[in-house]
């Protein structure tokens, strides 16, 4: 398939660490101005004054754990010797300076504390690759493909579609639950379920290892992966129990690697899961959200991948290569984008986006995101592996939509409208039972 990840690939090692801000102060702002994060300068120097009182505290502390255990080894030899007044003023010393050593370690705790508080709240920074840009209108198409379709006067919309050929009743979802949680029903509910099954062996032939997560994590797990602090908004929150619904497989399929230590020959780790998805979607309204363009509730498969650096590059294309090509099966016409710094998400180094043009609708609508997100998950994670010389290095973590089944759904019923009905793709026909929705 066509390789659009060619080019400089930027090895970076120990993204948003401490030795990474301080190696590469310059060169963080930077990319974190690419992305448009506020404040880039400011606080890049409150993490830096942070680590500066952490490490003088530590300092300190190791000099006066020296002159404690100097002063401690004396008093032996000065009690042997007689001179107990000596013998007495070195224990003054020596509680003196276990005094000071407590105000110390209360002093580094919590410069190392609003240190961590502050590295939370910063996303991380994109590869040099990653185009300038604000927003959407400044992504970069790197690729057409699929098959172009010819609709017939009058074309519907998925909604009116639905509606038509009972697949999908929207008004009894709001009347179940709410705008934003659609009910599907006969062929409709067995399309959605065609789509998850295809998606599945799709990429267990692909050598994804199938996994049935829970579909609410806990606050450790949301901070792991990025989603919190900063998604919280979009979140729905089970308050009682503290737990979060999730907004998508990789926040608990990532989390099962935190705090693992992994053994370089299990490198890639390749997982699928498919799971319903929870998204608040706040502030979301218009046509741009009408019937299936922007759900609350939805299915979504999702591959996640666990790599070393450098063959992450690597993993990143093949999943790309993946998605482009279940659309083809799916025999819709698609496009690529990569995102730029002002349009990706707070945790990726970078992105690409896959969109299939909605005949009906005239717009094309996104229905994955690829991502390599280098070290950035997995230092939150403690996500590592152990090389060929034994040491410890931060694992490479990457996902991707394979595929979002909403749009695709739309896009399905509306670009295969005929007047006879609405037909199934060839590759999708043995998992419908069906060819033909009329």
């Amino acid at each position: 398939m066509h390789d659009f990840l060619l080019g400089t690939f930027i090895k970076v090692e120990n993204m948003l660490t401490i030795k990474q801000i301080t190696e590469d102060t310059d060169k963080v702002i930077r990319g974190l101005e690419k992305k448009h994060f506020a404040n880039a300068k400011e606080t890049i120097a409150k993490v830096l004054e942070c680590n500066d009182r952490r490490r003088n505290a530590q300092n300190q502390l190791d000099k006066n754990l020296a002159e404690v255990n100097s002063l401690s080894k004396s008093i032996g030899m000065l009690m042997k010797e007689g001179k107990k007044d000596e013998a007495e003023a070195a224990k003054q010393k020596v509680a003196e300076f276990k005094e000071a050593s407590k105000s110390l370690q209360a002093d580094m705790d919590k410069a190392s504390e609003e240190m961590q508080e502050i590295l939370y709240t910063i996303p991380n920074v994109p590869y040099d690759e990653v185009p300038e840009g604000t927003g959407a209108e400044d992504n970069v198409v790197v690729k057409h493909g699929g098959m172009e379709t010819e609709l017939p006067k009058n074309a519907l919309p998925h909604w009116e579609l639905a509606k038509k050929y009972d697949l999908i009743d929207f008004d009894l979802g709001v009347k179940i639950t709410g705008a934003g949680f659609p009910v599907y029903k006969g062929k409709g509910a067995r399309l959605q379920r065609a789509l998850i099954n295809f998606f599945l062996d799709e990429a267990r032939a692909a050598g994804y290892e199938e996994i049935m997560p829970p579909t609410v994590v806990n606050v450790a797990s949301g901070y792991g992966t990025g989603q919190l602090p900063d998604k919280e908004g979009q979140m729905y929150h089970c308050n009682l129990d503290d737990l979060y619904l999730i907004p998508t497989a990789e926040v608990p399929v990532t989390n099962i690697y935190r705090d693992v230590i992994l053994d370089e020959k299990q490198l890639p780790i390749k997982n699928c899961a498919y799971t319903q998805c929870f998204r608040r979607e706040a502030g979301s309204y218009g046509k741009d959200v009408r019937g299936l363009n922007r759900l609350h509730e939805f299915s979504k498969v999702e591959l996640v991948r666990i790599d070393k650096p450098e063959h992450s590059k690597q993993s990143h294309q093949e999943m790309l290569d993946h998605v482009e090509g279940l659309l083809k099966k799916l025999e819709l016409p698609y496009r690529i984008l990569r995102l730029c710094g002002g349009d990706m998400s707070f945790t990726a180094a970078i992105c690409y986006d896959f969109e299939v043009y909605s005949e009906a609708q005239q717009r094309w609508l996104e229905v994955s995101s690829v991502s390599n997100f280098d070290t950035y998950q997995a230092n939150r994670l403690k996500c590592r592996f152990r090389n060929a010389e034994k040491k410890t290095e931060l694992c490479h973590t990457l996902n991707g939509s394979a595929l979002a089944l909403p749009r695709i759904v739309a896009a399905l019923l509306e670009n295969n409208q005929t007047p006879e009905g609405i037909k199934i793709p060839k590759a999708l026909i043995p998992y419908c039972g069906f060819d033909m929705i009329d």
